[in-house]
């Protein structure tokens, strides 16, 4: 270990030149602890929490929540606690292990959650077989790719969050106490949102009724401000920034200051009922015409950007698949190389493993009653799609660190209902397994592009890609029992599609599905198609079409928590006139919010399964809603200036 550097070298950040060859910070003659009951464990708990957390999130607010920095912070905080410091190579298993978790749940959260709003019956089996099988294939499809994309193509592929997450666990001390940040952070977000959800101690949503603007705008205008205070979302705004917070929040100020006014302005002059509502308008409320009316306009526009973002990326896929197939073809054929630093999983058992998800994938269609044509045709699709789209996730995450999943499941759903449709498979048979189709190849996109990030990191520092490969099935393993038990439990607490509960991903996946596969209509295309219109005009002006129309979708009191959080991020970076000082705030802040996006998650797991157990009613504080709604301000107030003050912390 002697030999071991300090930092990352200079080759790390540039091409190399010709003839020249990157010496990792762990030389390939070195053997370290790597692979140990301490890194496999604690990565697997990570993958626990962080899957519950990411569930309850992206379920909430429409986006997850990145993993790998927490738990590289994490890492380098735990190894401290032992008498044996952990080496850099276990903190690297752990951190990919435990970085399952996201990708996981970002891939089951876009397709599963319609599912339950089609009324299908949704087992544990469905939601887990769906999670494990599509990450394992992101897995296995990417094996053969690790050469070209991660040696040959270093440098051309800057890989921002893998970079990111490489200097946190070489800084090692520092980061050490960046964890302590990260967990005093969480606990204050965790008792917090705890508080409101279980305890009830003061409102989660603010609508100002108490000082008379938000009651007298709702009933005179019928336009809606309210704010929603837990901690979570406030951090994933502070983590987003300023500029798409804004760009959300937009969205919802449409939606609850201009279009809802409009549609209850146009329907007050209109007798009878307007499909799809059940009442006329003229006698609904806020919420009732934006569910009914307003939030399928959302829906076409989060549709039109994914329709657009694959138009858009249809040259980059055609390069990206020419590329992968060179890759493939480049790489040994056997995955044993004697240099350490090069040991791949072995071929051939990569080859086995896809014919085993292909097996396993065929019997859950079969099992779910589908015919056995459609059961091999749906096999086909999905090992197929995630084939071709496997090298597009890796190598978006290579260049930009966004990997455009959305628009890839959701031309996986239309490709696989077209056909589905034409071998003779409609209905709710067809929609099942069109959306397993899609839960499958969305969920093998978001781990194959993680996976990309982990294999980098492993790179730059010198880890075995064997021992990340196959100790990631064993992250995803478990990361998809764990999503799949959050996913019920909150679809057992709340009802995806509503206004606590929005899933707004999976709610355009299943408003297009059945419109394609069902026995009439599943949307009102009329509204739907002003939702396609307003992202096409948005993207002609040059405005990100997808976070517009997703801040359409969400509930106002959702996007304007984010944009309060957003605007703290933009406080905290201009709080000292000394640039460098800004930064750091900037980057201390990043980790007070992560923890607040940590700790607030999980408290809303542990609430949902308090009110699942019944005990909600006897621990809930029951007092006049004024006063409710003022100690909703005052502690929104604090939870705001705690953030802001902790951010700033740094010493000049």
């Amino acid at each position: 270990m002697s030999k071991m550097q300090a930092r990352l070298a200079p080759e790390a950040y540039r091409q190399l030149r010709e003839g020249e060859k990157y010496y990792p910070i762990v030389p390939a003659g070195d053997s370290p602890f790597e692979v140990t009951p301490r890194s496999v464990g604690i990565g697997l708990v990570m993958a626990m929490i962080f899957s519950l957390a990411s569930a309850y999130l992206a379920l909430k607010t429409g986006q997850g929540m990145e993993a790998a920095i927490p738990i590289a912070i994490l890492a380098i905080g735990l190894a401290n606690i032992f008498r044996r410091r952990s080496t850099i190579l276990e903190n690297v298993i752990l951190q990919s292990v435990g970085a399952a978790s996201s990708a996981v749940v970002a891939g089951a959260v876009f397709t599963i959650p319609a599912l339950y709003m089609l009324d299908i019956e949704v087992s544990f089996w469905h939601i887990f077989l769906t999670a494990f099988l599509g990450g394992s294939l992101g897995v296995l499809f990417l094996i053969p790719l690790r050469d070209y994309l991660i040696v040959k193509e270093h440098g051309k592929l800057p890989f921002p969050e893998a970079m990111a997450t490489t200097e946190i666990l070489v800084a090692g001390e520092s980061a050490g106490r960046q964890a302590m940040t990260l967990i005093y952070s969480a606990a204050v977000a965790f008792f917090f949102d705890l508080f409101v959800l279980t305890f009830g101690l003061w409102k989660e949503i603010i609508s100002f009724h108490v000082i008379g603007v938000g009651r007298w705008i709702e009933e005179r205008f019928s336009m809606a401000v309210r704010v929603d205070g837990l901690s979570a979302i406030v951090g994933l705004g502070y983590v987003v920034g300023i500029k798409y917070s804004a760009i959300i929040a937009a969205g919802s100020f449409l939606s609850f200051l201009v279009l809802i006014p409009l549609v209850h302005y146009i329907g007050s002059h209109l007798s009878g009922i307007i499909p799809p509502g059940a009442i006329p308008i003229a006698d609904m409320s806020v919420d009732e015409i934006f569910v009914n009316y307003v939030r399928l306009i959302g829906i076409g526009g989060i549709a039109g950007a994914g329709i657009m973002g694959i138009i858009k990326s249809a040259p980059s896929i055609g390069r990206s698949f020419k590329l992968g197939i060179k890759g493939i073809a480049a790489s040994r054929i056997e995955g044993h190389a004697d240099v350490r630093t090069e040991r791949d999983m072995n071929f051939r058992d990569v080859f086995i493993g896809i014919a085993a998800v292909g097996i396993c994938l065929w019997i859950f269609f079969r099992s779910g009653l589908a015919p056995s044509l459609v059961s091999t045709v749906g096999v086909l699709l999905a090992l197929g799609i995630s084939f071709l789209f496997t090298m597009v996730a890796a190598r978006a995450i290579g260049l930009i660190g966004t990997n455009p999943v959305s628009g890839m499941t959701l031309a996986t759903l239309i490709i696989t209902s077209v056909i589905l449709t034409r071998i003779g498979l409609s209905g709710k048979p067809g929609m099942f397994v069109a959306l397993i189709i899609g839960g499958v190849v969305c969920t093998a996109l978001a781990v194959a592009g993680a996976f990309a990030t982990d294999l980098k990191i492993g790179y730059w520092i010198g880890a075995t890609p064997r021992n990340q490969q196959m100790f990631k099935f064993l992250g995803i393993l478990v990361s998809a029992v764990f999503c799949a038990l959050a996913m019920m439990l909150l679809a057992n607490t709340y009802t995806f599609g509503s206004m606590e509960m929005p899933a707004p991903q999976a709610s355009a996946m299943k408003e297009i599905i059945f419109g394609l596969m069902g026995p009439e209509a599943g949307v009102q295309w009329i509204l739907f198609s002003f939702g396609v219109v307003i992202s096409v005009i948005l993207a002609m002006s040059g405005v990100p079409a997808l976070a517009f129309a997703l801040g359409m979708y969400l509930p106002v009191q959702l996007n304007t928590a984010v944009l309060l959080g957003g605007f703290i991020s933009y406080l905290v970076g201009r709080s000292s006139a000394d640039e460098k000082i800004s930064k750091e705030r900037q980057e201390r802040g990043i980790l007070v919010a992560s923890g607040y996006i940590a700790g607030g998650s999980i408290a809303g797991v542990v609430a949902a399964v308090i009110a699942a157990l019944g005990w909600d009613a006897f621990l809930m504080v029951h007092y006049s809603e004024s006063l409710s709604e003022l100690a909703a301000i005052g502690m929104l107030a604090l939870l705001s200036f705690f953030m802001y003050w902790y951010s700033k912390r740094v010493r000049a």
